[in-house]
């Protein structure tokens, strides 16, 4: 076993607690429960997850690429599935989300006490993500969220192909 990489075992004790929020209502408290699964060639990940009361750690989104899975393990929340009824989640909950078929989702806590969750899944380099609420779209091997406008195929490629005026060029 080499030094350098994370531990294989990690008690949720002690790994570290990490926070991104924006404002009130978004973000939340994490603790990556695999830090070595990527630096050993594995791509799933297992993260536990504070949701503070009145909260969303993240926008409605859909995955092409990675399935996730969340495990309730404390408290009480809100799923919203595509255009489905919202249903309350509690403690014992499994929920699959699988990738690919279009369908946005989301965890929130409109309730007054903490949501803890496990959030399961794989880390896709190559990763697409939609936002329908906003139009979003996160585009994660070029590190980039924004929005797209739709235009034709050729749309600013000139009326000749660059590739031979470099050749003419030569």
């Amino acid at each position: 076993m080499t030094d350098d990489l994370p531990p294989q075992i990690v008690n949720v004790d002690e790994a570290e607690l990490r926070e991104r929020r924006v404002g009130p209502s978004w973000g939340a408290a994490y603790q990556i429960l695999t830090p070595s699964m990527q630096p050993r060639g594995g791509r799933l990940g297992v993260n536990r997850i504070r949701l503070a009361p009145h909260s969303s750690a993240v926008p409605f989104h859909s995955h092409r690429r990675e399935d996730e899975v969340f495990f309730v393990l404390e408290g009480r929340g809100v799923f919203r599935y595509g255009d489905q009824p919202l249903r309350e989640i509690r403690a014992g909950d499994c929920i699959a989300c699988p990738a690919g078929t279009g369908i946005a989702h989301q965890l929130a806590n409109p309730f007054d006490d903490e949501l803890i969750y496990l959030a399961i899944g794989p880390f896709e380099p190559d990763e697409v993500c939609e936002y329908p609420d906003s139009g979003k779209v996160l585009v994660r091997g070029l590190g980039i969220v924004g929005r797209l406008t739709r235009t034709d195929y050729l749309d600013g490629e000139g009326d000749r192909p660059r590739v031979l005026d470099l050749w003419d060029a030569r």
